[in-house]
């Protein structure tokens, strides 16, 4: 399946489809841990205000998608064989979606439960979801490249 021969509606199906074959019960409770953990970090330390669930919040959706997403890539059994071989030629473009979630789901999550205006929130959120990005093409990259060479 080359990338030439699928139209752009095709290829975001195809990626929305690769995003599904991730061990999600698992990255929830990954995300559910790391996210209680901070929260126990911003009780001890008594950081009282109304944003203690912000930052609690952002680093569990950060670990669930990250999770979800990378582990998706190294799981040789996970989904259909046809959009894991589109998923694993089109690393960074499989890797879309859960960044793109990430973002609107921070943003959202930093605006109504912290104290940071929208645009505010926007531009923190854009670090996690590069750098969920970022790692989940690098895994899908060096796996391809792992299983060519």
């Amino acid at each position: 399946m080359a990338h030439g021969d699928l139209s752009r509606r095709d290829n975001q199906q195809l990626a929305v489809a690769s995003a599904t074959m991730g061990p999600w019960k698992t990255a929830a409770g990954v995300g559910a841990v790391v996210g209680g953990a901070a929260l126990g970090v911003e009780v001890i330390t008594g950081h009282w205000s109304l944003d203690i669930l912000a930052g609690p919040v952002g680093w569990a959706l950060f670990f669930f998608f990250l999770v979800g997403t990378v582990g998706g890539r190294l799981r040789p059994d996970a989904g259909d064989r046809r959009i894991r071989r589109w998923a694993a030629e089109h690393p960074w473009q499989s890797a879309m979606p859960a960044a793109g979630l990430l973002l609107v789901l921070n943003t959202l999550a930093q605006t109504f439960l912290g104290d940071a205006s929208l645009i505010g929130a926007f531009l923190v959120s854009l670090l996690p979801a590069g750098l969920l990005l970022a790692v989940a093409g690098v895994a899908g990259s060096v796996k391809e490249a792992r299983k060519k060479g």
